[in-house]
């Protein structure tokens, strides 16, 4: 399959596509055919390497290979499961967050089925559907978490039983909101025992999508890019003038999907 790789910190121009092997899902795993992704600001310093931490994770002289392909981002359909995956079928569109994991520059990526992925909001088309994931839900946690909280708000909290999120929910409760944490079903009693009287089961993609397909919610999207101009793209992203998302169309044969 074709993805988009790094193999040295630098400049967009380290950025390149070429051809590598196509994951194979495992058992509990999805295999996505990625119709979109996005470049964020996290893509941006990963490829960079220009922090301590950065090097510490992803690799210290040049990235690991198993973070060579970034994209936190992605949307498209799922081509193939694994033999114990549940919630979805072959067909399906998706959109979701790969996390740590990375993988979305790329034409196929594999995401377990219990992690932040979720049926694409239907009014959507990939590439929006691309954009939502990441910027949506960190927009939901500062500006509810840093706004000006005060006694009767009601507060949403997504990745409530997360590192920064456990804290979110106390402070929140101590300004006297009403709290509603989004986690995984695991986690749902130490979320009520730091003070969220309402917990909804899993990371906010299914909230999202809900206020995504009652028109609540809605993405923007500055420009579009097709593979081959990835580099054009890291640098618009840098100019810091962009207008919203930028999206990556990831389409075979040439041919970039929408819908």
């Amino acid at each position: 399959m074709k993805a988009i790789v790094f193999e040295r910190y630098g400049p967009p121009e380290v950025l390149h596509v070429k051809d590598v092997d196509t994951p194979a899902p495992r058992d509990n795993e999805v295999r996505i055919a990625v119709h979109a992704t996005s470049v964020t600001a996290a893509e941006g310093m990963m490829r960079r390497g220009d922090t301590i931490m950065s090097r510490v994770v992803l690799g210290l002289r040049r990235p690991k290979k198993r973070y060579r392909v970034l994209g936190i981002e992605l949307s498209g359909e799922v081509e193939s499961t694994g033999r114990n995956v549940k919630r979805f079928r072959k067909g399906d569109q998706v959109f979701g967050f790969t996390g740590f994991k990375l993988g979305g520059y790329a034409e196929f990526a594999c995401l377990p089925e219990s992690g932040s992925l979720a049926l694409k909001p239907v009014n959507l088309s990939y590439e929006e559907a691309a954009s939502v994931v990441d910027g949506a839900t960190t927009a939901f946690f500062f500006l509810k978490q840093l706004g000006d909280i005060r006694k009767g708000h009601r507060v949403l909290i997504i990745g409530a039983s997360g590192s920064i999120g456990v804290y979110a929910v106390q402070l929140a409760r101590h300004f006297e909101a009403d709290v509603t944490g989004v986690c995984s079903a695991a986690n749902a009693e130490m979320v009520k025992a730091l003070g969220a009287q309402k917990v909804i089961d899993y990371a906010a993609l299914f909230f999202l999508k809900e206020l995504i397909e009652a028109g609540q919610l809605r993405p923007v999207i500055d420009r579009r890019y097709p593979m081959d101009q990835i580099v054009e793209a890291h640098r618009h992203v840098e100019t810091g003038h962009k207008k919203g998302n930028v999206v990556i169309t990831v389409g075979r044969d040439g041919t970039p999907a929408s819908q």
